[in-house]
């Protein structure tokens, strides 16, 4: 007989608590395998496919698309023996359910359970309720585990105890439309009736603005409130040039110019009505930046030092590398030169791999780098680290680097990706800027942006040259790391730079 088992949201993280839905793969009627993915859900973290565990037909999707889902709320329904005959009582009877255990229901359970109260029509006794509507009878579960409203009551509702209407008679027509009606606000005898509110989307001055119906109806197409529109027509009335001039000045695009695909920022947002403003919800990767942001920032006391570097020597090499066959078949860019040398003034300095444990009021010193390479995103800003990134040569780094940032940018990070990093770099000199002060990635004592590499004037040997300058900020958590380590540091992240062959001496 058909096997009905649900399959609820897991937690893809490290204590996510719940997920958006973004695209589904499947549709009901679907055929699906073990491990076929079969959605794609956005955490707070990153985007994440998830596979079926169970092979059958596809007989319910219980959450939409843009829905945010709870961990442990099931998602979908998988009938794991679509093939399985229903006995005479009729499948929706006797078909056994289980949830995403996959446990089935024990033999003759179904002609043991009782019937749900909804289904004579009777009310469930108080302290009933979440067996009869939220748990699963075995053997009658609901089809869908999504949660259901009771009914309205209405003047038309069933009489109290000890009054019964016929057995297994319906209602009659007239009661099940007496509610259709709202009920109306009472009235003193006397008084006047209350005012009536206007229609949605209108203001209260919407009914005396002076406009012809044509107008009106234009208005209300573009979005429009009249209350804003100043008319030029006789004695202030609004004409249609009127409406067509204040909805081209109230469009978005009327004050920055964007191609349709590149505004991926205003997706699942609202528009106001005058067309000048939209408001987006705040989930998924952006909210947990700007909770990460916040408690990193007021959490962890920041201190920034800088420095300004000659760097010829460092473009001089990844032009090398550029021609080089060994690093064909990768990038090779500042960022790569800067990540390494961020990793030998580490090994230089390994006390600055630490962590700070509020609990239990610890310092956690972590005897290996997992370099976090901060990437900009259409989803928002996300740090994924390169796992034992002192164990990789240079090619491997760069290897590392493209991998990374690739599946970044496409949405597909996962959440074992962004998490135990050590120390993170940020390029905001892709940007044209000199440099800034980061803010430290929670769980991180560090953290260094490469700054704008420009030619400058420069006094070398004497001289006053064109070389190749950049400006570094390194980030601390003040806790953990003093001045002079910090320091120390960023200096021997300048050494390296300015002189990469000192990379072959600490490598």
């Amino acid at each position: 007989m058909p096997q009905y088992v649900q399959f609820r949201l897991p937690d893809v993280g490290e204590g996510l608590t719940e997920a958006d839905i973004v695209a589904w793969q499947v549709a009901v009627g679907d055929t699906v395998t073990v491990n076929q993915n079969i959605v794609e859900i956005e955490t707070a973290k990153s985007l994440v496919e998830l596979p079926s565990p169970y092979a059958g037909v596809v007989t319910e999707l219980l959450a939409e698309v843009g829905d945010t889902v709870e961990v442990g709320t099931p998602i979908i329904t998988v009938d794991t023996d679509p093939g399985g005959q229903a006995p005479d009582g009729g499948a929706s009877d006797s078909s056994e359910f289980t949830q995403a255990t996959g446990e089935q229901a024990p033999d003759g359970a179904a002609s043991d359970a009782a019937v749900s109260p909804s289904a004579t029509g009777e009310q469930a006794p108080a302290g009933e309720a979440d067996e009869t509507s939220g748990g699963v009878l075995v053997g009658y579960g609901t089809k869908s585990a999504s949660p259901t409203r009771r009914p309205r009551k209405s003047a038309a509702a069933a009489p109290e105890d000890g009054a019964t209407s016929s057995a297994g008679a319906p209602p009659t027509a007239g009661a099940a439309a007496a509610p259709a009606s709202p009920a109306q606000p009472r009235t003193a005898p006397g008084a006047p009736a209350p005012a009536q509110a206007p229609p949605s989307g209108a203001s209260e001055r919407s009914v005396h603005v002076l406009a012809k119906p044509p107008v009106r109806k234009l208005a209300k197409d573009l979005g429009l409130d009249l209350n804003r529109v100043p008319g030029t027509g006789p004695g202030g009335i609004i004409t249609r040039a009127d409406v067509l001039s204040a909805a081209e000045r109230s469009a978005p695009e009327n004050y920055v110019k964007h191609r349709d695909d590149d505004r991926p920022w205003l997706d699942g947002g609202t528009v106001s009505a005058n067309g000048r403003q939209t408001r987006v919800p705040v989930r998924s990767v952006r909210a947990r930046t700007a909770e990460a942001m916040v408690a990193s920032a007021f959490t962890a006391p920041h201190v920034t030092v800088f420095v300004t570097v000659d760097v010829t020597k460092t473009m001089r090499l990844v032009e090398r590398l550029k021609g080089d066959r060994d690093f064909a078949d990768v990038r090779v860019t500042p960022l790569l030169i800067a990540a390494k040398a961020l990793v030998l003034a580490i090994r230089q300095h390994p006390m600055i791999s630490a962590a700070w444990d509020d609990e239990t009021q610890e310092i956690v010193y972590k005897h290996y780098i997992n370099l976090g390479i901060a990437a900009a995103t259409p989803r928002g800003l996300i740090v994924p680290n390169i796992k034992d990134a002192h164990r990789l040569s240079l090619h491997e780094l760069a290897v590392e680097i493209a991998n990374l940032t690739t599946t970044a940018r496409a949405g597909k990070t996962q959440p074992a990706d962004m998490a135990d990093g050590t120390v993170t770099v940020t390029n905001v000199g892709i940007f044209g800027i000199d440099t800034g002060t980061p803010i430290l990635n929670p769980g991180e004592s560090a953290i260094l942006a490469l700054g704008a590499i420009d030619q400058r004037p420069w006094v070398h040997k004497g001289k006053i040259k064109p070389r190749w300058v950049t400006q570094l900020a390194l980030s601390v958590d003040h806790r953990l790391v003093d001045g002079e380590l910090a320091s120390r540091v960023l200096h021997d992240v300048a050494r390296v730079m300015e002189e990469p062959s000192q990379g072959l001496v600490w490598g």
